[in-house]
């Protein structure tokens, strides 16, 4: 009798889920497992967490519905909690586990962890399905796909015949009902686990409302929804809006925990185009995509290069660490009102426009003068939306490192004011107006040098 261990990650969804599909299919037994590692919510990311408030929140809606989900199919959603490569091996060992499958992984700590899990486990197959992506592996090695930039990607790619990413999208897995399931006494429940850790680990309140609510059956209403209305086709006109829930997609959240695939919504564009309407801003809806596509595949090419300083370029910004700047631009209580007013919306919600996103990455940068790393660090925890390669990497185009062919983005904050919050409303919305004066530097006497 055949068993697999199939590990969710940022794939929380059943339907287009191609590993669920094979692993399903090819084993008798099917144990269904995700892992929350504690250290995830400790400060040893630039002095913040990996995962912060509202993105746990998000992550726990997804939870609870996949874990439904699959209860309705016979099955169990079994939650791990402790360092990931530690605990699949003891599963795996004390199971008999013959297959590890998951999604592919992109992330540098991400790709580490299953290096460890295979040393510890020579025996077992592992098997990772690209499903995160528009492109796969082999299709990504086999076209040889220019990474210079992402217009030369871009390019590139809008050349070749686009239905390659939609040809194999899968639907409910058909093997769910038919595969027998493990149900090992020492894995917890998904509820009760869930319960347990909001109850001690996890250092702040989960109960609240949040932004948006996470899981797929959330994900497939919203696609819906938003294809069912006219916003696809003024998307490019609205997108650079600071506020209001149907300016842009809003898709992003569940393409980074997986509640939806990126093919799933180039199918809803390309059905859009073909029975309502096609124009600029459903081609660049297709755009955004891409750059997201470009982005997965970036990281996967420069490794961990990706997070250093310059990029893996030549030249280092001309930027370092100011506490009390960066403590004010976390806090939004810089000098600008309009990078208070969207730090504080993001702190409030754990979300910022793409836009807003821009300017505050940009104030940090250009104004501040802090290292782009702390500001990405930062967005890491607090953004519901954080997606590794994709946050990592606008980062470093504001900063001008890495592949940026123009080297950096300076935005002129009051000019992004006028054009974009003219009568200052989100400004005042989001209390925008610092209370008191500012004073980004300072010293004390511990910051005097001694004597010799």
């Amino acid at each position: 009798m055949s068993r697999a261990l199939y590990w969710f990650t940022q794939d929380l969804r059943l339907t287009d889920n191609q590993g669920v599909d094979w692993a399903t299919k090819a084993h008798d037994e099917v144990v269904f497992v995700y892992v929350i590692n504690p250290s995830w919510f400790a400060q040893n990311n630039y002095n913040h967490m990996a995962l912060g408030t509202h993105r746990w929140r998000f992550v726990c809606d997804a939870l609870k519905d996949l874990s439904e989900q699959l209860r309705k199919f016979g099955h169990h959603l079994h939650l791990l909690v402790g360092e990931p490569s530690e605990k699949l091996t003891g599963f795996i060992e004390s199971y008999n586990i013959e297959a590890l499958v998951l999604s592919q992984q992109f992330g540098i700590y991400e790709q580490r962890i299953l290096e460890r899990i295979c040393q510890r486990n020579e025996s077992v197959t592992v098997k990772q399905f690209s499903q995160t992506t528009l492109f796969n592996n082999d299709q990504v090695e086999e076209l040889e796909i220019p990474m210079r930039s992402f217009s030369t990607f871009r390019n590139f790619v809008e050349k070749r015949p686009l239905e390659i990413f939609t040809k194999n999208v899968f639907q409910h897995p058909t093997g769910l009902q038919g595969t027998a399931f493990l149900c090992p006494e020492h894995a917890g429940h998904c509820s009760e686990v869930l319960s347990k850790m909001n109850d001690s680990i996890v250092p702040f309140d989960t109960n609240g409302a949040g932004f948006i609510t996470g899981g797929e059956h959330s994900a497939q209403h919203h696609l819906k929804t938003y294809f069912e209305s006219y916003a696809p086709s003024t998307y490019k006109e609205t997108r650079n809006e600071l506020d209001g829930f149907s300016k842009s997609t809003k898709f992003s959240a569940y393409l980074a925990i997986g509640n939806l695939s990126p093919k799933q919504i180039w199918l809803a564009i390309e059905e859009y185009e073909r029975n309502r309407h096609k124009n600029d801003s459903t081609y660049w809806l297709k755009f955004e995509l891409l750059w997201r596509e470009y982005f997965q595949w970036l990281i996967k090419v420069k490794g961990k290069s990706f997070f250093l300083f310059n990029g893996g370029g030549n030249s280092k910004p001309l930027t370092s660490f100011y506490s009390r700047r960066f403590a004010a631009w976390c806090a939004g209580q810089t000098s600008f009102p309009l990078v208070n007013a969207c730090m504080r919306q993001l702190n409030e919600t754990g979300y910022m426009s793409n836009r807003g996103r821009q300017i505050v990455a940009s104030c940090l940068v250009n104004e501040l003068s802090v290292d782009w790393r702390y500001g990405a660090a930062y967005f890491q925890q607090q953004l519901i939306d954080y997606d590794v390669a994709s946050n990592w990497g606008n980062w470093q185009y504001i900063a001008g490192v890495g592949v940026d062919p123009r080297g950096g983005r300076h935005f002129n904050i009051p000019k992004q004011a006028q054009l974009y919050d003219p009568d200052g409303e989100f400004v005042k919305k989001w209390r925008g107006h610092a209370q008191k004066e500012i004073a980004y530097d300072g010293v004390d006497e511990s910051d005097w040098p001694l004597p010799k």
